[in-house]
């Protein structure tokens, strides 16, 4: 499945990662039925939904995600028993913005990398996904592709930056409220 024609305009039109911080925030909220980088016509995994108001302002704010998840623990569809970290990974192009979070993470205790892997989620307590790193450029075109030239060159410039409660599980969703607080929520 494609992209609708009318979504594709609209991500098409970003100009700068404001514009794709406020696209991201429009799809999280269901008025967007696709994004860059997902399945078309699919909106936010059932887990995100209660992560929505914080993502959304967290995007309009300049820190736009890109990838999230609750902290959780419990047996899989599959039966193995798995544990996440409270986590959000995305870009900021504004250095004050930048230096806010990272310092109200790290008051908070929270993990903070900004282009490093951070461990997020193990399986049978082995390590099984990350969030971070530096995608390549190569990586970055194929997820963005329907971006222009002027936003894609603001998104690869910005600053990747990874927030992720330190503790497995439900303990770990405290860093929700720490992100709520930074945004005004």
């Amino acid at each position: 499945m494609k992209m609708s024609h009318a979504d594709t305009r609209r991500w098409e039109s970003a100009r700068t990662l404001a514009d794709i911080g406020q696209l991201t925030a429009l799809w999280l909220e269901g008025q967007i039925k696709s994004q860059p980088g997902y399945e078309p016509g699919w909106g936010p995994d059932t887990e995100t939904l209660p992560l929505v108001p914080t993502l959304a302002a967290l995007c309009r704010a300049g820190y736009v995600t890109t990838n999230s998840q609750p902290g959780e623990s419990g047996r899989g569809a599959d039966g193995r028993w798995y544990e996440q970290k409270a986590a959000a990974e995305g870009f900021v192009s504004d250095p004050g913005l930048y230096r806010r979070l990272v310092t109200a993470a790290g008051s908070a205790g929270l993990t903070v990398a900004g282009g490093t892997q951070v461990i997020v989620t193990t399986c049978n307590g082995r390590p099984y996904t990350a969030f971070g790193g530096v995608l390549g450029a190569r990586d970055m075109q194929a997820q963005w592709s329907v971006l222009n030239r002027g936003a894609f060159a603001e998104l690869t410039s910005a600053m990747p930056l990874t927030i992720a409660a330190p503790e497995y599980g439900e303990a770990g969703q405290r860093m929700w409220r720490v992100l709520s607080s930074m945004v005004g929520r």
